[in-house]
Formats: structure tokens, sequence, C-alpha cells
């Protein structure tokens, strides 16, 4: 069998090795049309610079008599690749420096850009020219007229790269403009009128969220269409940022933030914790120092009865304080002894044991809030609660929700009480009601800034305000805010001023938003690793680029330690020596607080460095510039690796070339590709290494129990490092389940958000046609016959069942200043269709006749004031502005009730239901229930308004000048 199976295989690899891979195959085929490109470049290089220009115009005629994007393709990107050959030795400037122009596409430039054009992903290595590449499917797409978009990761880059690559397009007499997020809302029209539009992904969102939820007229609509786009850094876009939807906010309605009311006492039970646990962690290193277990390289001695239970206590403790505060100091060094260690993965499984699940609850019953770390999530215990109670009556009820059925019942059988007693007591007690969950909502945000925010990492203070960090990019995000009143909780945390509560007033996912477009394209260092994910929800393909020259980096092993002490040490002493040869060197951080605490040891060392992290990304191009200079030390975070290009200065190369160091291994295999992908750019010579320490995080949650064996068995001397496969492949592992981990969470935004698409592309729509309607007369008119046919449906189910004309007219007339006669729906022949009809021919006859009074109203009041005017497109934009404003405050509420549901369908688990099945059921009837109602408040306001002379009124000003 196993003899048959190794045939097997070297046969598949034989066919293999003949016939290629399919991407292989499909590198030769697109190699064919590179050949026929240059071709064609070689003719365009005897014409005039005129002759060249005019091939645009007649590119586009081409495609309006019926040639194809595809046939047209060979010439358009000959076309892109002399105008390059021309700009040769031009200047242009960009990003405040003057450059000359160097470039001209490379074959496997072109194969790149032909992929992009045929909806591809190119991975191209760093270095390869991914943004030049874009250039060529960007004007061939851009000739139909039609909306061309290049997203990018920030407004830098967007800017650097319009400045830059757009000198091809301006050369061609095409307009090219970015948007970045200084550009004002009504500017912003003007920008996407550009045959190409560089910008982020949040700015084209963002805009488009504007167009279909803030916009009050056609003219403030920015956006064009969605027709092609190219995604640089596609993996970062579409996978790291597509966990967190884009979200418009504004002032919550009602808001009751206690956040400085209620910080103190949480600061109190978090300070409790830790007292108790590094009481528990002393003690535990005290007696085990005593028992003699902190001596490595020993043979343990053998220990009495008493001593036996005195250890046994001491790795109980432990084994709390792991709960309680796992990044206990005390903890982790204790964890460097491999024995020590073991031991206390044994407890861990003991107590995760089915048999003694009572004694791990009588455990956790000692500390007074449990932390997982690895799910980022916390719970207070009775302890905690007890505490946090403590001295203050009214806070015992903190945690006790209000059973108001209950509650209610008991005020309904007070015999003492009148109805509007009743009344008024139900009344206080909704709003009592309220006041707890908001007053809970608010502790739990404040318990989670304490215990999981952390600063440095998770956001920085600047300027007395709470600024997030990226967790992939390491980049600072102004402007964006943690939602759900986390903000607020960290900004009362840091004693920051709180800024005010807000709510959803529109929100799309990446996911979404992204496939609207016609066509798609993206380009990155490293996408194969997400293949899948992005064949799965975008449906688009990867294909590998081959490089231009071949890549001489050399990638060294990682090198393992066993604390973090020792892992710095190791990794001055490799800055030292490289150093000495002049090399330049980037060490990669994993957030602000590493990068800040490696320039203060280097500063320590008198290494001469330059820091870039989110505190100075102002600086970012101008230090990215200097990073390939001989003897240049940068430390960066994760800004490093994306976007930009680090150059080597004279004499680099001959030296060995840059010289990368990773701190530790990032949760994401594709961010570590992306530091190592900054060195050995276009065959530069180079090197990387990584350094490991198990007290970093992915080591600490995400690698095998199985380790610790074998760190017992090949535990090295201090300050020596670990080398073997397995730990190499426990990384990796390590690294794939975070991956997945991470996939699951994106998968799950957008399934919910799928659902949310379908109701906000209705609205949007209905939204959409009230702007473009030239009258919004007939809009209304159309609405008010749905109220009648919808609320007709409720009335008239059937004659046998349920038929009730008195009802019907009872509710027309309690809606509507209308009037029917006794038995005016009694007809035994009329089906409920025919009576609707009826009833809504009364109500837009009412509707009409209340329209000739208000434009009468318009024409007495404008000929007061000595004009002429037609009534009628005033009243219409009166109408739109009412349908508009009813549509946007139902919509705005919707979404809160969304956001309620979403909060609450998880606990339905726990009923074994599907929490997906079951917010899906809910979503639909909700919305069900928001569109009648939406219906109907629209039906009220248009027979509310009135239209009265400026002297009579404070009520609100229209754009005409009158009063509503």
């Amino acid at each position: 069998m196993l003899s048959f199976l190794t045939t097997w295989v070297n046969m598949f690899g034989l066919i293999k090795k003949i016939f290629g891979t399919a991407q292989s195959r499909q590198v030769k085929r697109y190699q064919k049309i590179v050949k026929q490109i240059n071709r064609i470049e070689e003719g365009y290089q005897s014409l005039s610079d005129e002759q060249v220009k005019g091939k645009v115009a007649e590119f586009k005629n081409r495609l309006k008599e019926g040639e194809t994007l595809e046939s047209l393709l060979p010439e358009a990107y000959a076309l892109v690749k002399n105008v390059c050959r021309r700009m040769m030795g031009t200047e242009i400037h960009v990003s405040g420096y003057d450059q000359k122009w160097d470039m001209i596409p490379y074959d496997v430039q072109l194969i790149g850009a032909i992929a992009m054009h045929y909806g591809s992903i190119a991975e191209m290595q760093t270095g390869e020219g991914k943004t030049l590449t874009a250039s060529l499917p960007l004007f061939l797409n851009a000739l139909r007229e039609r909306p061309v978009h290049l997203v990018t990761v920030n407004d830098y880059l967007a800017n650097r790269d319009c400045e830059w690559i757009g000198g091809i397009f301006r050369w061609l007499g095409m307009t090219v403009k970015a948007l970045i997020n200084q550009i004002p809302p009504h500017e912003r029209k003007e920008i996407y009128k550009a045959d190409i539009v560089y910008g982020t992904a949040s700015e084209f969102g963002f805009d488009y969220l504007r167009d279909n939820s803030m916009a009050h007229a056609k003219e403030e609509q920015c956006q064009r269409g969605y027709y092609f786009s190219i995604i640089d850094e596609v993996d970062s876009i579409l996978i790291d940022e597509a966990r967190t939807p884009l979200i418009i906010s504004g002032p919550s309605a009602q808001s009751r933030q206690m956040y400085d009311e209620l910080k103190g006492s949480v600061s109190r039970v978090v300070r409790l914790q830790n007292d108790h646990c590094n009481k528990l962690a002393t003690d535990a290193r005290k007696t085990l120092d005593k028992l003699g277990r902190l001596k490595e390289g020993e043979e343990e001695k053998k220990l009495s009865k008493e001593e036996a239970k005195e250890e046994e206590e001491a790795f109980r403790k432990l084994w709390l304080v792991g709960k309680g505060t796992p990044q206990s100091k005390v903890l982790k060094r204790l964890k460097e002894n491999p024995s020590l260690r073991a031991k206390m993965e044994k407890w861990e499984t003991y107590f995760h044991a089915e048999p003694n699940k009572d004694e791990r609850h009588e455990m956790l019953a000692q500390l007074y809030i449990i932390i997982d770390e690895r799910a980022n999530e916390y719970e207070l215990t009775d302890k905690g609660i007890g505490a946090w109670a403590e001295g203050n009556k009214q806070a015992e009820d903190d945690f006790l929700m209000l059973d108001l059925g209950h509650e209610y019942a008991k005020i309904d059988e007070n015999p003492a009480l009148s109805d509007q007693e009743k009344m008024q007591a139900k009344i206080a007690l909704r709003e009592e009601d309220s006041k707890r969950k908001e007053r809970s909502h608010n502790l739990r945000q404040l318990f989670r800034a304490h215990l999981l925010m952390e600063k440095d990492v998770d956001y920085i203070v600047q300027d007395r305000k709470i600024v997030i960090i990226d967790e992939n990019t390491g980049r600072p995000q102004p402007g964006r805010r943690f939602s759900d009143g986390l903000h607020q909780s960290i900004e009362a945390k840091e004693g920051v001023p709180i800024q005010q509560e807000t709510q959803t007033y529109a929100t799309i996912t990446l996911q979404n938003y992204f496939r609207m477009y016609d066509k798609l394209a993206g380009m990155t260092g490293t996408a194969m690793t997400e293949a899948n994910e992005l064949k799965e929800i975008y449906k688009i393909d990867v294909l590998e680029i081959p490089t231009h020259k071949k890549c001489q980096r050399k990638d060294a092993d990682d090198e393992i330690y066993m604390s973090e002490r020792e892992k710095y040490n190791a990794i001055i002493k490799d800055i030292a020596e490289v150093q000495e040869k002049e090399r330049p060197i980037l060490i990669g951080t994993e957030s602000v607080e590493v990068s800040e605490k490696l320039a203060r040891i280097l500063k320590q060392n008198k290494l001469k460095h330059t820091i870039l992290n989110a505190k100075n990304h102002a600086k970012e191009a101008e230090i990215i510039a200097q990073a390939g200079q001989r003897g240049a030390i940068t430390v960066a975070t994760n800004m490093a690796g994306r976007g930009t290009d680090i150059k080597l200065g004279e004499g680099v190369a001959e030296v060995g070339g840059l010289h990368v160091i990773g701190t530790t291994r990032h949760q994401s295999r594709r961010i570590d590709r992306q530091l190592r992908g900054r060195c050995g750019r276009q065959g530069d010579p180079g090197t990387s290494k990584f350094y490991v320490s198990f007290e970093d995080q992915l080591m600490r949650l995400f690698t095998s129990p199985k380790l610790t064996a074998f760190l017992q068995r090949f535990r090295p001397p201090e300050g020596e490092p670990i080398s073997a496969k397995v730990l190499n492949r426990s990384i990796e592992t390590a690294q794939k389940r975070v991956e997945q981990r991470n996939y699951s969470i994106r998968k799950h935004t957008l399934q919910y958000d799928d659902v949310m698409n379908k109701q906000r592309k209705e609205v949007y729509a209905f939204r959409n046609d009230i702007l473009g309607e030239e009258s919004s007369l007939e809009l209304a008119e159309e609405v008010l016959e749905e109220i009648c046919s919808e609320i007709a449906g409720q009335f008239f189910v059937s004659r046998t069942d349920h038929w009730d004309p008195q009802g019907y007219a009872e509710w027309l007339m309690t809606h509507f200043p209308v009037t029917f006669d006794d038995g005016a729906f009694d007809n035994d022949y009329d089906t409920s269709e025919e009576l609707a009809q009826k009833a809504a021919k009364q109500i837009t006859a009412a509707f009409k006749a209340k329209m000739d009074h208000e434009a009468n109203t318009i024409a007495a009041i404008q000929k007061e004031a000595g004009k002429e005017v037609d009534p009628t497109p005033v009243l219409s934009e009166v109408i739109r502005s009412l349908l508009l404003k009813n549509i946007d405050k139902l919509w705005q509420d919707h979404l809160l009730s969304i956001d309620h549901l979403r909060t609450e369908v998880n606990m339905r688990v726990v009923g074994q239901k599907d929490p997906l099945l079951e917010f899906k059921h809910e979503a639909f009837a909700l919305f069900d229930t928001f569109t009648s109602d939406l219906k109907l408040q629209i039906g009220h306001a248009l027979f509310r308004f009135e239209m009265m002379p400026p002297k009579q009124t404070k009520n609100r000003k229209h754009r005409s000048g009158l009063y509503i």
C-alpha cells in the first residue's frame, strides 16, 4: 500500500512538472499577451507626443463603436508603457520632494496588470512595483468613462500615488484626483468626476453611506457609481479591516452617561483584584523557594507529606493568579522554569476535568474578577459584586434587572391605586428599568476598559483624546471610535474629556461595499494564505506573479527564548554585531508600547536609532526614506510593513543590504511576510530573523501544551536560544489557529450584515427614488394608497373569518382628516382590493385638497412680498423634505433596535437555538414593523404640516424662505 502511494505521489509530481500548475499555466497565457504589448510599444516609439496623446480619443471611440476592453488591452498597455518611457528623467513633485521619473513597466508588471484587468489579485513581492502596475488596468478601464477607483490603506499613500503615478494619466490628458479625509463634503463631487480616483476604503465607504442616508438633494450626492476598483494591499483592506464595519453615528437622543460617576468604584474593585492576586503570587513563590523548587537543573528532592501539601497549595494559588491577572510578572518569571511550567499546566488540566468542576468553581469564587485572555472576556464573581456594593445600598441593584411583566402585574393587582396612578407607576417603573440597564451597561464597559484595553497597544492618548491604533498596520485611526460606550469608558479611565454617547445613523461592512463594484481586482505581497476566503466572499482569484529578479534575501530560522528578558538581550547583541558592518537595520514591533520599550533599551546601550509608530506617523515618509542608509537603525510598528519601499543607500548592497529583525511572531503569517519583504527588494541582498519568547502573547495563548514536555527535556542554559523544527511548526500552527478564529469573526460579521444589506438596499433605493423623482407629490400619493391597501388586509381577511368594514372606516377616520358615511364599505360584492381603492380615492382627494390649500397660502405669502412664484415646486420640495426626514428618523431607530437585537440574540445559545437564524427571523419582523410604521408616519406628516408667513411662527425654516 505504502509503495503504491509513493508511486502515485511521484507520478503526480511528474504530471505537475510536465503540464505545470494552474497558476503557471495562467502566467504562460499572459506572457503571450506581454509579447504582443512589447511589439506594439516598439511601434509607438516612432510616434510624436501629440500622436500618442491622440490615441486616448481613438480608443474611446473604438469602445463606443462596440470594441471590447479585452481587444484593446495590448494597445492600451503598450501606450502606458510608452508614456513611461517618454517621461524618463522628468521631474515629478511627490510628497514634498522632487524626484526624477525612472520607471518603465517590466514584463512581470505587465503580467500583474493583465491579471488585475481580468479581476484577479496579483500577489507581487515587495519592491516589484505594484503601484506602477496598477496604472495599466486603471487607464484601460477609465477609457469606458465610468467610475474607476484605486483603494489604498491611508491618506498619505493616496496622495503620494495620485501625485506620482497620476503623472502618467495627466500626460495623457486624463483627470486624476486623491480622496482624503481633509476634503470637505461640498468638494467631493468634483473629486468623483475625475477619470481615476485614489482614496482609502473608509473614505469611499463613508461617502456611500452619506450619499444614501444624509443627502437631502440629488446635488448633495457625490459618488457616481461603482464600475472598477483596484485595492492596494488587498489583504489588509478586505481581510484585516473587514472585521469592523463602517459606522456613521451621531449624538444619542437618550443617554444617561454615568462613566464619571462609576469609574472610581470600578478602579477600586480592579485594585482589590490586583492586590489579592499579587499576594497569592508572592506567597506561592515564597513557598516554592522554601521547598527548593526554584533552582533549575538540580534534581528535585523528595517532599514530606506536609511539604507536598504546601507545594500543592502554592500551585493552586498560581492557577488562580493565571485566572485573575494573566500578565502577572511573578507568574511569567516562574514559567521560565520548564518544571514549574509543566506542573502549572497539570493543574490547568486538573481543573478543566469534569469531575473537578465544583472544586474549580469554589476556587474561582475567591477572585473578584475572572479574566479569559484568549476569548478577550471577563466575568465578575459574587465576591466582586459584593465588593462593588460594599457600603452602598443602592449599588446592590446594579446587577439585578427588573422583571417588568411581574412588576406590572403587581401594580395592576393593587386595589389602592387608581387607573391614573397605575399608569404613572408603570411609567416610573419603565424609567427605573432603563436607568438600571444603562448603569449596568456603563459598568460592563468600564470594567472592559480597565481589564482588557491597554494604553499604547489598543490606543494612544493624544491631545487629550483617545486615538485607536489599527492592530494590523499599527497606524493611528483618528476619527474612529470604539462603539457601544467602550470609547467613553476608556476616556473615563484615562481622565480625558468624555464625549457624548453616539447612536448608529448608517452602517455597512467593507465586504458588502466592495461587492457592489462590477469589477474588483487587487494587489499585495501576501494573499496566498487567504486565497480561499477571497474566492469565497469576493469571487476573486489570487495569481502569484514571478519576480523581476531572483530574490537574494536570506531568512534565518527563528530564535526562541524562554523569557522576554533573554529575547531582548539577544536582539541587542544581534543589532550591535550587524551595525558594526554599517548595515541598516529595521526592527519590527507589535505595538507602540514595545517599540518604546525597545527604544529605551537601545538608548541604554548607546545605539542611535529612529522610532516610527502611531505617535509620530506624520514623519513616516521621511523616516522610511532614511531607513536604508548606512548604519541606520529604525524601530517601527507594523506601519513600516506596508506601502512604502526602503531603498538602499550608496554602498549598502556591498556590505549585505538591509537586516530585518522581528521582535515577535505576529498573530497573522501575512504580517510577518510583509515585514520580511522590506528587505531583498528587486534582487537586493538582505537578511531577516525573528526572535520569539514563551512570554509572547501568541506563544502563551495559542501554542500546544505538548511544548512544555519538550522544554522539560531540552531547556537550554540562560540566554541560549532553542532551535528545533517542532517549535517552528508549533508557531505556524498557533498562527493558523488565530487566522481561523479571525476568519470566523469576519464571516460572522458578514452573515449578520447580509441580513441588514437587503434591508439597507431597499431603504436606500426608496430614498434615492425620492431624491430623483421630479414631483414628490406622486410618491406621497403612492404611500397613501399603500397604507389603505395594507390596512385593508388587516380588516378584510376573509368574509368567513374576519371582515370588519366598520373597523376599517373608524381606523381611517382616526388617522386621516376624512369622514366616511355609515356602511361605506358594506358592499357584499366588493373585494378587499376594491375597498382599499375606494378608501385611497377619498384620502388622496383629501390630500390634493390639502395641497391646493397650501399652494394658495404660498401664493398669498409671496404676493404680499411682491413676488410671483409657482407654488408647485415649493410644495414638492417640502413634501420631499418630509419624506426624507421620516425615513432617516425611523431608519436610525430601526438600526438601534437591530443593535440591541445583535447584543441579545447571542443569549439564545443557552436555549439551544442558532443565534444567526433567530437574528434573521427577528430582523425581518422588525423590518416589516419599520416599513408599516414609516408609511403611517409619512401619512400623518403629509396632513399635519402647514405653510405660514415668517412673522407668525418660530418653526423650522425651509429652503424656499417659508416656514413649515
